[in-house]
């Protein structure tokens, strides 16, 4: 197959324009509310959890709409680490970029990337409790803490430099 129907195709398949994940109870009725409105006025397709997703809900929808992007905004805030299911979004997405060359684009809202990268402050926090459950699995909280520091290498925008 040839590079240019190999990439038509590739592109073809992909649902959204971008995927946007996000700690709901930090950013929800704040930043992440103007974000989808911006985006729709430049006429993209964007996957945003409108409703969040309550314990026992089913992740696969999610997966699947970060593997259907191609792009994926990652919104870090003060308490994204200390939920489960933004981690799982952040491992799928950061597979994403190194197997589809999704283009993942982080936005530190009101946290300082170093926090995220070195996992202190509330990272740290977050980590000692997911550690601390033996329900989860030590692999799994690995793969976290993995993505977390490779999605916060990559450039970004920090809110804290436009307050």
């Amino acid at each position: 197959m040839d590079l240019a129907s190999s990439s038509s195709s590739s592109s073809s398949s992909l649902t959204y324009d971008v995927f946007l994940s996000f700690r709901g109870e930090d950013t929800r009725e704040s930043f992440v509310c103007h974000l989808p409105k911006a985006l729709e006025l430049k006429a993209l397709k964007i996957y945003i959890d409108k409703q969040g997703l309550k314990k026992g809900d089913n992740l696969s929808d999610l997966l699947k709409a970060i593997a259907e992007s191609k792009l994926s905004i990652v919104v870090f805030s003060e308490n994204y680490a200390s939920s489960t299911w933004c981690l799982k979004e952040l491992v799928q997405i950061m597979e994403c970029k190194e197997k589809q060359n999704q283009i993942v684009m982080p936005v530190f809202y009101k946290v300082d990337p170093s926090h995220i990268r070195k996992q202190t402050g509330s990272f740290a926090k977050a980590f000692a409790k997911h550690e601390g459950d033996r329900k989860k699995d030590k692999k799994e909280v690995q793969s976290w803490r993995s993505a977390l520091r490779k999605a916060a290498n990559l450039s970004g925008w920090d809110s804290n430099k436009y307050e």
